[in-house]
């Protein structure tokens, strides 16, 4: 399997290659020449294995120049340690006599950072580390990171004092919750660095991109023996372990025996850099049997305005929400997507991401259009709406979820509301409800006067019962190590003075 730009066909890589250098030469993003397919044969022999064994199969037909017994072996370093036995459990959320297709709610939040970026950034580490070794690559490897609050964190963790990587974190100052920033600023490891960005995400990530872009830069670290890689979604070693929990998911639904294999679901994600659902999407390409894919935007809703017009403007008043990873105006894997659908027509992709960058604004065509309306089912719910169903689903089946996750479900029955269609729903959710205590303890009716983020996490534990996890619970003691903070334009010179300490 080879991989090329969205932006050009020229200099096809194998996947280690491309997982090593993260974006290309030309600023697109890495997609696999061909998309390769799953049979019924494959799904029947999948539905007994355990996730680690699934994620060596379904990885095994993308990242064909890695062995089966080093995929395997990769699996089971990285889910190991998840705190639940299924590493991704689904909870089915079914009411007595209610003959309804039901909810799954796929828990992507077991890991040690407590959100659904670790299950990929477990494991990208160890798809680094083999790359190295199969391209014979002997500079240092400096990961760069742009977090809208999740990714930051699990790449600090995943990357943490891992042989010939540094990584390096960039926030938006203020722009995270305050666990989440916790999580970052107390990471421990020789070879980790945390920086806030005066700014919002979109500022921060399009930072990341322009260092990624800059020749003298990469000349300038190239001759300190460092050479730039990606631990966002941007990097294919990033996104294609997400594919994994949704055959997971359809899987785990058919074992309950509310379906059978074969039919039909649909999946609803909670959506801000498009890298999550489009994991769905190569899912369903594959031949996975999803129906439609449900793109839930917060407030932000950039992207539920460009499913519906067939213009993505970014152009627009940004809002800090109750949702922080989803505060993004700039979605970078759209770019896949629109290459794959448009039958590989990079010559369009690189002009719509030149428009972006440009004028901050672009429009696809009638047919692309129809391609995506085929696809997905784009909506918004905005803060009312996200407490409210928090509050619903705890009121109906003592089950607490998380603000991402209540826009996700959300989005879902507005969905199922509006088409009628019954069939059994996935809603991907993407962090433990204690992340994000104070907006959660508020849509159950709970008062937070005068408790911080950390005595919240005890106010959750005693109104719903459920365990705070282990490492939100230690942040109490945890000393701040990281307090750097810089401008947008400064981002360059933080990235060179780091990599060269």
């Amino acid at each position: 399997m080879k991989y090329i730009s969205t932006r050009s066909k020229d200099n096809p890589i194998n996947s280690a290659e491309a997982i090593l250098k993260g974006i290309a030469d030309d600023g697109g993003l890495f997609v696999p020449e061909k998309i390769p397919t799953v049979s019924s044969k494959d799904l029947e022999e999948m539905l007994k294995m355990s996730y680690e064994k699934r994620a060596a199969k379904i990885l095994g037909k993308f990242l064909t120049d890695y062995t089966a017994d080093e995929l395997s072996e990769y699996a089971e370093l990285a889910y190991n340690w998840f705190d639940a036995k299924s590493r991704i459990p689904m909870a089915v959320l079914v009411r007595n006599n209610d003959n309804r297709a039901p909810y799954g709610i796929l828990e992507l939040w077991h890991g040690p950072t407590s959100a659904f970026k670790d299950v990929a950034l477990q494991m990208l580490p160890r798809l680094m580390t083999g790359a190295l070794k199969k391209t014979g690559e002997q500079k240092e490897i400096l990961i760069l990171v742009a977090t809208s609050g999740d990714t930051g964190k699990a790449a600090l963790a995943g990357f943490a004092d891992v042989p010939q990587t540094k990584v390096m974190v960039f926030y938006p100052d203020g722009g995270v919750s305050k666990i989440q920033r916790l999580q970052m600023v107390t990471q421990t490891g020789n070879n980790v660095n945390v920086t806030a960005v005066r700014g919002n995400f979109d500022d921060a990530q399009t930072g990341v991109k322009k260092i990624f872009a800059d020749e003298k830069i990469r000349d300038e670290l190239d001759k300190a023996g460092v050479k730039l890689s990606s631990a966002n979604s941007i990097n294919w070693g990033r996104l294609v372990p997400q594919i994994v929990y949704y055959f997971s998911a359809y899987l785990e639904f058919v074992k309950t025996g509310k379906m059978k294999l074969g039919e039909f679901i649909n999946v609803s994600v909670p959506t801000g850099n498009f890298g999550n659902i489009l994991a769905a999407y190569y899912a369903k390409k594959m031949g996975l049997p999803i129906r439609k894919l449900i793109c839930a935007s917060n407030i932000n809703h950039v992207l539920t305005d460009f499913f519906n017009t067939g213009i993505y403007d970014r152009n627009r008043e940004f809002h800090k929400t109750i949702t922080p990873s989803m505060d993004i105006l700039i979605s970078s894997n759209l770019e896949r997507l629109i290459f794959h659908e448009s039958g590989g027509d990079f010559k369009q992709v690189k002009r719509f991401m030149t428009d972006l960058n440009e004028k901050g604004k672009y429009k696809i065509d009638a047919k692309l259009k129809k391609n995506f309306d085929k696809i997905f089912f784009a909506d918004y719910a905005d803060e009312a709406e996200t407490k409210d169903i928090i509050g619903k689903l705890y009121q109906s089946f003592k089950y607490p979820i998380d603000t991402h996750t209540a826009v996700a479900m959300s989005v879902a029955l507005k969905y199922r509301n509006k088409t009628k269609d019954g069939a059994p729903m996935v809603v991907a959710s993407t962090a433990s409800p204690y992340k994000f205590t104070g907006a959660v303890l508020e849509a159950l009716g709970q008062s937070v006067e005068g408790a911080d983020d950390l005595k919240q996490l005890d106010l959750l534990n005693k109104f719903t019962g459920k365990p705070i996890p282990k490492n939100l619970d230690r942040l109490a003691d945890a000393k701040i190590l990281h307090e750097d903070v810089c401008e947008k334009d400064e981002m360059p010179e933080r990235v060179i003075a780091f990599a060269k300490k």
